[in-house]
C-alpha cells in the first residue's frame, strides 16, 4: 500500500492534464475548473448535441491578419474587450489566443491567424489585445511557442534556428506581448532544434525568465505531448486535453522516482495560481457591449484593414454605377478553417448584398458561378461585364490549420474568370479573400484595381463596401510582403525535408531580405515584391517633409510633417526605419523601429513626434548574452512602407548595453 505522501503526490499529477479538453481538473471539486476555448477570430465554444458536439455561433470578426493592416492599437484593444464580452457570455475564464507567429513563408496555411513577418508589429498588437481580454476579466494565451511557421509536418518537424535569429526574430512578438502579462502561454506542436517545445527546458525557462513571462502557466497545443514526465521536468504545467496515456507516464515516472515531488510541486503551484487568478476574474467580470457594438468593433477592423494594392483611379465607385459582380465568394462566407474557423452569430453579409445596399442610385448584377464547371465558369460570366461602369471579381482561397498551401496561386478556374472578364471590360476590380500573399502575376496587369479584403467576418463585406464606393477613405497597410511569384521569398531557398527546416534565412525575413538585397550583392534569385511591407494605397495623397531627431533618456525623438495634398480627408501611417551606418555584425539594412497613425483633412498638415526606443537601434549579441546598441552613426528613415522612405535623418548614438 503507497503511503499517504505518494498518494498526495499522484493527487497532485491530475492537476497537470485537462479534465476534459476544455477543463482543468477540479479533484472532484476541490478546485475551480477553469473553461478555455478557441479562438483568436471569434469564440468557438462546442456544445453538446446528442451524441455528437457543435460549436456555438458567436460573433465573428476579421482575421488578425486583417486587424495587423489597419496598424491600430487602439482598435487591437478594442478587439480584445469585445471578445472578452463574448467570452463571458459563454462562460468562458481564458481564450486561446492571441497567436504571435512570424509569417515566414506565404504557403503556411495558418497565417490568417497571426499579425506579421515583423515581430514588432505582431508584439505590439498582441500586447493590446491581451490587455483588452484581460483588463475585462477574460485571460488571454499566448501562442504558439515558438517558430510554428508552417503547417506541414508540425508534429515532428525540427526548426533549425540560429539564437541570434530566435532573439531578435521569433521570440521578439513574445517578449513584447509578455509587457501585457498573458495568464497563459501555449506551447506550438514542433520541434526546435531538436527538442520537441513541450519538452524544451532551455526555451520554456528563457520564456519564464528572459521574457518576463515570470509565474503564468505555460500549456501544450492540444496533443503536442508524446512524453508527459520529460515535458513536467521541463516546466510545461498543463497538459492538454486528459489523456490516459499522459496519466500513465507521469504516475511510472513518478513511482519510478524519474519525476521528483520538488518538479511537480513547481508546475501545480503554477496552475493552482492560475485556477485561482481565474476564479477571482469570475467573480467580478460583466459584460460592457452589446452584440451590435461588438460586430461595430469588428466592421472597423474591416474599414481599417482592407488594402488597396491597385487603382488606375477607378474607384472608389460612383454613386450611380452600373456594375458586375462575380466569382466565387460574391455571394457566400469565406474564413480561416481549423480551431479559428467560427460559427457566426448572425448570417454574414455577402459583398452582393452589401454593395447592392451601398449603391441605391446604383444597378448591381450578379451571376452565381457555384453551379458551374470549372471550364464553362468564365465563358458564362463575362455576358454580364459588358459595358458596366466596373466588373468586380469576388476570389480568394480557403487556408486552414493542418496544412500548407499546395500554391499560393488563385485555383486555375478564378484566374480565367479575371483574365476573361478583364478582356472584356477594362474596368475590372478583383476583391480578394485570402489568409496569406497570393502570385498575382497571371492577370495584375490587366486589371484596374485590387482589394486586399482578407477573411473578412461577418459583417465585413459591408466594410469592404465602403472602400469601393469611398464611403471609407482605405488606410489599410500590409503587414507582410507579398512577393511577385509564389517561391519569391527566402524561406523557399532554405534546406527542408520532412522532418527538419533550416532557417538559413537567418534574420531576412520578408522586408528584411528585400530591403537588403536592393542595396547588397545576395546570392538568391528573388526580385523586389510585388508590393512591399508596409504599402497601401488611398485616396488621398500625401506628402513628408521636415524630419529632425534627438536623443532623449528614452531613445529617439523623431518629429517630421505630413502634408495631405488632396481633396480627401484621410489617415496615412507612417513607419520609421532604422538602419546602421557601419554595424561591426551583419544587419538588416533596416528594420521597422515605430509607426504612427496620422488623420489628416484635405489641405491640411500634420507634426507627428514618435520617439524610437534604444532597443529599436540593438541587435542581440550571442558572445555577450544581451542586446547591444554599438555606438555609432544612425540613419532613420521616415516614410510610407519599407520601400518608400522620403525623409532621412541621421544620428549618433552612445554604446548602450540593455537588460534582458
Amino acid at each position: 500500500m503507497k503511503n499517504p505522501d505518494k498518494n498526495d503526490n499522484l493527487q497532485k499529477l491530475k492537476l497537470l492534464m485537462g479534465k476534459d479538453c476544455w477543463h482543468t481538473n477540479d479533484l472532484d471539486g476541490r478546485l475551480y475548473s477553469v473553461k478555455v476555448s478557441d479562438g483568436p477570430l471569434g469564440l468557438r465554444t462546442p456544445a453538446q448535441k446528442g451524441d455528437h458536439f457543435e460549436d456555438q455561433p458567436s460573433v465573428a470578426y476579421p482575421s488578425a491578419q486583417v486587424l495587423s493592416q489597419s496598424w491600430d492599437e487602439e482598435l487591437a484593444y478594442r478587439l480584445g474587450c469585445a471578445l472578452a464580452n463574448d467570452a463571458i457570455e459563454r462562460d468562458v475564464d481564458v481564450l486561446l489566443a492571441p497567436g504571435l507567429n512570424i509569417k515566414r513563408s506565404p504557403h503556411c496555411g495558418r497565417n490568417f491567424e497571426y499579425l506579421s513577418e515583423d515581430p514588432l508589429v505582431a508584439g505590439t498588437l498582441g500586447r493590446q489585445y491581451i490587455l483588452g481580454l484581460q483588463d475585462n476579466g477574460v485571460g488571454a494565451t499566448i501562442k504558439h511557442y515558438c517558430c510554428n511557421n508552417a503547417e506541414n509536418s508540425r508534429m515532428w518537424l525540427s526548426a533549425e534556428v540560429d539564437e541570434r535569429t530566435l532573439r531578435e526574430i521569433y521570440l521578439r512578438a513574445f517578449e513584447i506581448a509578455c509587457e501585457a502579462r498573458p495568464i497563459a502561454a501555449m506551447c506550438s506542436y514542433n520541434v526546435v532544434n531538436g527538442v520537441r517545445m513541450a519538452q524544451n527546458k532551455k526555451l520554456l525557462t528563457l520564456l519564464r525568465k528572459d521574457l518576463r513571462f515570470h509565474d503564468g502557466l505555460i500549456m501544450s497545443d492540444w496533443g503536442a505531448v508524446t512524453d508527459a514526465a520529460a515535458s513536467v521536468r521541463a516546466g510545461l504545467d498543463l497538459i492538454m486535453p486528459y489523456s490516459d496515456k499522459c496519466e500513465e507516464q507521469l504516475q511510472k515516472s513518478y513511482l519510478d522516482g524519474e519525476l521528483t515531488e520538488t518538479q511537480i510541486d513547481d508546475c501545480v503551484d503554477r496552475v493552482v495560481k492560475f485556477v485561482q487568478k481565474c476564479q477571482t476574474n469570475r467573480q467580478k467580470r460583466h459584460t460592457t457591449m452589446s452584440v451590435d457594438e461588438r460586430l461595430s468593433v469588428a466592421r472597423q477592423i474591416e474599414q481599417e484593414g482592407t488594402v488597396l494594392l491597385k487603382n488606375n483611379g477607378l474607384l472608389p465607385l460612383k454613386p450611380d454605377a452600373n456594375i458586375s459582380i462575380g466569382g466565387n465568394f460574391a455571394n457566400c462566407y469565406i474564413n480561416g478553417g481549423g480551431s479559428s474557423s467560427v460559427v457566426p452569430g448572425r448570417t454574414p453579409v455577402t459583398l452582393l448584398d452589401a454593395l447592392t445596399k451601398a449603391l441605391p442610385q446604383g444597378t448591381v448584377s450578379f451571376r452565381d458561378l457555384w453551379e458551374y464547371g470549372v471550364s464553362e465558369a468564365p465563358l458564362l460570366q463575362i455576358e454580364d461585364a459588358y459595358g458596366k461602369d466596373a466588373a468586380i471579381i469576388c476570389a480568394g482561397m480557403h487556408d486552414c490549420e493542418g496544412f500548407d498551401r499546395v500554391s499560393a496561386r488563385l485555383p486555375r478556374s478564378q484566374e480565367q474568370l479575371i483574365k476573361e472578364t478583364s478582356r472584356k471590360n477594362p474596368n475590372t476590380v478583383v476583391v480578394l479573400y485570402c489568409g496569406a500573399p497570393i502570385d498575382m502575376s497571371e492577370w495584375i496587369d490587366n486589371v484596374a484595381a485590387v482589394v486586399w479584403a482578407g477573411y473578412v467576418g461577418e459583417e465585413g463585406n459591408l466594410a469592404v463596401a465602403d472602400v469601393l464606393t469611398g464611403k471609407v477613405n482605405p488606410s489599410g497597410k500590409l503587414t507582410e510582403t507579398f512577393p511577385v511569384g509564389e517561391y519569391d521569398y527566402p524561406a523557399h531557398y532554405c534546406y527542408s525535408d520532412s522532418t527538419v527546416s533550416v532557417y538559413s534565412d537567418a534574420l531576412l525575413v520578408g522586408y528584411r531580405y528585400h530591403t537588403t538585397a536592393a542595396h547588397t550583392q545576395l546570392a538568391l534569385p528573388i526580385p523586389q515584391p510585388r508590393f512591399p511591407f508596409g504599402f497601401g494605397l488611398s485616396y488621398s495623397e500625401f506628402s513628408y517633409s521636415d524630419a529632425t531627431a534627438h536623443i532623449t533618456e528614452d531613445g529617439v525623438e523623431v518629429r517630421f510633417t505630413i502634408d495631405n495634398i488632396s481633396d480627401r480627408d484621410g489617415t496615412e501611417i507612417a513607419q520609421l526605419y532604422v538602419h546602421e551606418v557601419n554595424p561591426r555584425v551583419f544587419r538588416p539594412y533596416c528594420e521597422l523601429g515605430a509607426w504612427k497613425r496620422v488623420n489628416i483633412l484635405a489641405h491640411q498638415k500634420a507634426t507627428s513626434a514618435v520617439v524610437l526606443p534604444w532597443r529599436a537601434f540593438a541587435y542581440y549579441s550571442v558572445s555577450e548574452d544581451h542586446f547591444l546598441v554599438e555606438g555609432g552613426d544612425y540613419e532613420i528613415y521616415v516614410g510610407t512602407s519599407s520601400v518608400d522612405t522620403p525623409l532621412r535623418v541621421k544620428v549618433r548614438l552612445p554604446r548602450k548595453i540593455l537588460p534582458l
